[in-house]
């Protein structure tokens, strides 16, 4: 424990900084202390401009590597908003529609054997809408396709689609194959060429394309041992599965709903175009105003956390106390992260830690409201 807790003493030290951040570093490194963290990385957005981006504590553990604002995270479930931007250009495109049936895009049926006379839509996986649940795992389509597996109906809920919401993985899984399936492209190369590389950022679902250096070693904490456990296979190659890749049925491998790495300072650079409504800040419109709307709206007026949920963005009274914000989380391996803007998109931030104890408050990682709340603090309200 002695050894974990010197990391927010080193983290109040890791940079030059000036008196305002000084007493910010204060308060970080008390964070850290109370949730036991590895590393942070943190970025905070006013009016457009960066305020604040720095990083605290390691990257690697055992060798004392300091964090470095270019590392990339696995940033988790945060991926699923990029497969939702990627589902809105092919709606803008006349590729795709959100009122359609998803059996007709995947090429098996789809339906609630409950309720089989309702049809399953693009729109319902966007919202978690759909009755869909991962009880039947959601590694593979496999998971919801009546013609290979015999254990398919467990991927449903016993309450009709648009009735109620769960948080579904297979969900967006199902969503990226159709991507693919579409736009002709694989997945992972659809995301870099049509939303990372166009806002200019770096990341990706490949490994193999991806600087390994600069990955950010993944941490879980081990109550019973009180140490951290390292988790490598956040960054497993799929070698294997790549080589034996079979378009549009495959998709799963890169894990749509939660595989992109990339670093805290470029998923700002992403933030800030869904704050400026699909138009990045180098110019370029990822997707149109209208679209960005209908992401950031609510269809699900009621998530299993007590908030809203529109398309991969919550709705939600409960990161940041008296703000509404709007965003999304993640969480896997040990990492967790959080993009949110508040509703009026006139701030925002990033928080990427690869290890805490694990605490919660309000539906959140407790870690996400601490940082959240110290970035407001010093770097919103006072302004």
């Amino acid at each position: 424990m002695k050894k974990l807790l010197t990391i927010a003493v080193a983290a109040a030290t890791m940079f030059a900084c000036t008196s305002k951040e000084e007493q910010f570093n204060k308060d970080v490194a008390a964070i850290m202390e109370l949730n036991n963290n590895v590393g942070l990385a943190l970025v905070a957005v006013n009016n457009g401009e960066v305020v604040f981006n720095g990083t605290f504590g390691y990257n690697n553990l055992e060798e004392k590597e300091p964090l470095e604002k270019d590392d990339i995270f696995r940033i988790a479930s945060i991926s699923k908003s990029f497969c939702a931007t990627a589902v809105m250009q092919l709606v803008e495109q006349g590729k795709l529609s959100l009122d359609q049936d998803v059996s007709e895009l995947v090429g098996f049926e789809v339906r609630n054997p409950n309720f089989p006379d309702k049809v399953i839509t693009v729109k319902m996986l966007l919202s978690h809408t759909a009755s869909m649940s991962d009880a039947n795992g959601y590694f593979s389509l496999n998971a919801l396709n009546p013609d290979s597996s015999a254990t398919w109906k467990q991927a449903w809920n016993n309450y009709a689609p648009e009735t109620g919401y769960e948080y579904c993985n297979l969900g967006f899984n199902t969503l990226g194959t159709i991507v693919e399936r579409i736009s002709g492209e694989r997945y992972d190369q659809y995301i870099v060429n049509h939303i990372l590389n166009p806002i200019g950022v770096y990341g990706g679902y490949e490994v193999l394309s991806l600087d390994s250096a600069k990955f950010v070693n993944i941490y879980t904490w081990d109550e019973e041992k009180g140490e951290y456990i390292h988790k490598p296979a956040a960054y497993a190659t799929k070698e294997k599965e790549i080589a034996n890749y079979v378009f549009g049925v495959s998709t799963p491998v890169f894990s749509p709903t939660g595989g992109l790495k990339i670093s805290a300072q470029d998923l700002a650079q992403v933030m800030k175009m869904h704050m400026n409504l699909g138009t990045a800040e180098n110019g370029t419109q990822i997707i149109s105003k209208e679209s960005s709307q209908a992401m950031q709206s609510i269809v699900a007026p009621k998530t299993d956390e007590g908030d809203a949920y529109g398309f991969a963005i919550r709705t939600s009274n409960q990161l940041l106390d008296g703000h509404t914000m709007i965003g999304h989380t993640g969480g896997a391996y040990g990492v967790y992260t959080s993009m949110f803007w508040d509703k009026d998109r006139k701030f925002g931030f990033i928080v990427m830690t690869n290890g805490c104890n694990g605490r919660e408050e309000n539906n959140f990682m407790a870690i996400h409201r601490d940082c959240v709340g110290a970035m407001y603090k010093h770097f919103i309200a006072e302004k």
